[in-house]
């Protein structure tokens, strides 16, 4: 158990220090991880595996809806997917259907590849036009 505790200081850390987001990525990457786990546990016949990830995915799909900033348009777009995303995450938890949770993967993987592209161009350094 020692060896764990170097590893959740950081974790920690990395958490503590990260932009908001940076905390949402780490949210998307979160909710991918716990549905591949979810599918394993499907495979492996282990309900409680299989149980214990899906909700944790829909936790994460959870906090990603109550965050969502309601000021921008773009917001009212998301929250229908987020909820339709958290309502398949129980059919699939409810009928052990695998195919389920890769919808709900690629639609998360979707979401995540388009906000780290957010990330990488908000980091960008503005041009500034000398033409005005």
């Amino acid at each position: 158990m020692a060896y764990n505790q170097p590893y959740q200081a950081y974790q920690q850390n990395s958490i503590q220090t990260a932009s908001p987001g940076e905390l949402t990525l780490m949210l998307y990457n979160g909710c991918l991880k716990f549905i591949k786990l979810a599918k394993r546990g499907i495979e492996n016949n282990s309900t409680e595996d299989k149980n214990v990830n899906i909700q944790k995915a829909q936790k994460i799909i959870n906090e990603l809806m109550v965050t969502l900033n309601s000021e921008y348009e773009i917001s009212k777009q998301m929250m229908p997917l987020y909820d339709y995303m958290n309502h398949r995450l129980v059919q699939a938890n409810l009928k052990n259907d695998t195919e389920i949770l890769d919808e709900v993967e690629g639609m998360v993987a979707e979401f995540r590849d388009t906000w780290k592209e957010v990330i990488k161009l908000n980091k960008q350094p503005q041009k500034v036009s000398v033409n005005q």
